[in-house]
């Protein structure tokens, strides 16, 4: 049977959670490499919990209730919802590793609707980068031609560029090396010459450039021809395009840095898609159907 606790205990043991919040979130960053912007996520999202869950002692466990806080996150949209529970569930199985046996009450998951990512159409990326200057047309084309996450590129270093290949440093510090083209190597070259930057490839005030100032790049060259674009379509439109063109979806996964196929074979299913969509617009027997 649950035992009830007095007020102040339950204080108590809130105090104590929000100090293994904060080696939680170290080892976030220290052991899984999170980005800081994951980091402040989970800390926003436990702070805020913690004005909610119910404590109580079960059998020498620790028993959070989440019912309270999921009626609170309850107007939110269903993927932010799983998000926080998730969140949640990572500071749970951490506390459990430390050796304070834990246990979720009404941690039932969320159902989230898949949604396909949308590629952004390669003769629409070219009159962009007609339009952008040096700088923005090497932020665009490395994101398009390396697939990489916008965290990936603010934190490209120097030394991560040969001749032939770039080697980024992913999730989980991660790394792994993707071939680099003739066409993209020149303008890195030519970026190189004239901005001189000393240890990452995008700097200011010899400190790496924010994910921010780059995100605002990506946009700020693709409403030149009225399109809003993320620097994570770019990623999409790299990932599809192979898929379409042939490639194994291993190396793509690979590339990607995707720790399972399996998050890479949504790319499978979008292909899929345009595919039928082509065909529906391009066979003579389909024109009456549309």
């Amino acid at each position: 049977m649950p035992r009830s606790i007095t007020k102040s205990s339950r204080t108590f043991l809130k105090k104590s959670l929000s100090n293994y919040r904060v080696s939680f979130l170290e080892s976030l960053e220290k052991v899984k490499g999170y980005s800081d912007l994951t980091i402040k996520s989970y800390d926003e999202t436990l702070k805020e919990a913690f004005s909610f869950i119910e404590i109580t002692q079960e059998e020498g466990r620790l028993v959070l209730h989440l019912m309270p806080y999921r009626i609170h996150i309850s107007k939110l949209n269903p993927k932010t919802i799983s998000k926080k529970l998730s969140a949640i569930r990572s500071f749970s199985e951490y506390l459990n590793e430390n050796g304070i046996t834990t246990l979720l009450q009404a941690d039932q998951p969320v159902k989230v609707a898949k949604t396909l990512p949308k590629p952004i159409a390669h003769k629409y990326i070219l009159e962009a980068l007609a339009h952008a200057d040096e700088e923005e047309k090497l932020v665009v084309v490395l994101l398009y031609t390396l697939g990489l996450r916008i965290s990936e590129l603010a934190s490209l270093r120097l030394e991560d560029i040969s001749q032939e290949w770039i080697r980024v440093v992913g999730k989980g510090s991660k790394q792994r090396d993707i071939p680099l083209l003739a066409s993209t190597k020149e303008l890195l070259e030519n970026y190189l010459r004239s901005h001189a930057p000393k240890k990452f490839l995008f700097e200011k005030n010899r400190e790496k450039l924010s994910e921010n100032s780059l995100r605002y790049t990506v946009n700020k060259v693709f409403e030149r021809v009225s399109l809003k674009v993320t620097p994570h379509q770019l990623r999409h439109s790299y990932a599809t395009s192979l898929l379409n063109e042939g490639a194994p979806i291993a190396d793509v996964s690979e590339l990607l840095g995707h720790a399972s196929m399996a998050t890479t074979q949504i790319y499978t299913k979008l292909g899929s898609v345009l595919k039928q969509q082509n065909y529906t617009k391009a066979h003579p027997l389909c024109k009456g159907e549309q």
